[in-house]
């Protein structure tokens, strides 16, 4: 089953949260067409792994968020965008390892109610990489305790995915501070760094996190389009190989 759900890993380093979500858009609309055309072209999923500048972006159905809130969020230092995905206000910033399926869940599963599950089991796979026991609750994301670790916020049309989720690594967690995170009142927010009390990276994570959505994914990688600098976060000899020149579909973006 890895073999026929092939996933591209592409590593858009820092970025703004706009010119990702061009970047994202474009992967959509390409994987739309392809669904409309009735074709299955193999290799086209792609996962993008990105750090952002600070930004706060709300969910559709946020709507407790005023113009007014809005630009005296943007004097903290950090930019305000409302998007199409599901959940309510977050934030996204240094420290924080962002990563946006793009796939076409007629591959995998059809069901949105189990890609987010499986969003939630892989972050939470990856947690245990380093020992940290995360869980599920009632509310959407991964927890330890009653601290919030990991955020999701989806968006489907036609079983195609993009938005995704945010880990919090080395994260400033006093940037959550001027909101109420995802819209859960008196709970806290916090990071696999202060949870082991010692520094953690993005570039320490990059690779757990990727064995992580393989196995719960079942899916195969491919590292083609990442720069050998990229190569250097990740043990390759970990996940499935695929050859470079047997992938039928090169992102444009």
């Amino acid at each position: 089953m890895a073999g026929s759900r092939l996933v591209n890993v592409i590593n858009l380093g820092r970025m703004g949260f706009m010119s990702a979500y061009s970047v994202q858009k474009n992967f959509v609309r390409q994987m739309l067409d392809t669904v409309a055309s009735g074709q299955r072209v193999h290799g086209q999923n792609v996962l993008l792994l990105v750090e952002h500048n600070p930004v706060y972006t709300i969910g559709l159905r946020d709507h407790t968020y005023t113009d007014t809130i809005a630009s005296q969020l943007r004097t903290k230092g950090a930019e305000f965008y409302k998007t199409d995905r599901g959940g309510l206000i977050t934030f996204h910033g240094p420290g924080q390892l962002v990563v946006y399926p793009v796939l076409n869940l007629h591959e995998f599963e059809p069901s949105m109610r189990w890609y987010v599950s499986t969003l939630e089991k892989t972050m939470i796979k990856t947690c245990k990489h380093f020992d940290l026991e995360a869980t599920t609750t009632d509310n959407v994301g991964v927890w330890v305790q009653d601290r919030k670790i990991g955020a999701i916020g989806v968006h489907g049309s036609r079983f195609v995915t993009h938005h995704g989720i945010a880990l919090n690594c080395n994260t400033d967690l006093a940037w959550f501070k001027h909101i109420v995170p995802c819209g859960i009142e008196g709970k806290e927010v916090t990071s696999l760094s202060k949870e082991l009390q010692q520094p953690v990276l993005i570039k320490d994570t990059i690779s757990a996190f990727l064995q992580s959505f393989e196995r719960e994914f079942q899916c195969s990688f491919s590292f083609a389009y990442m720069e050998d600098s990229d190569l250097d976060l990740i043990t390759k000899e970990q996940f499935v190989p695929q050859e470079r020149k047997k992938i039928s579909v090169r992102p444009q973006w």
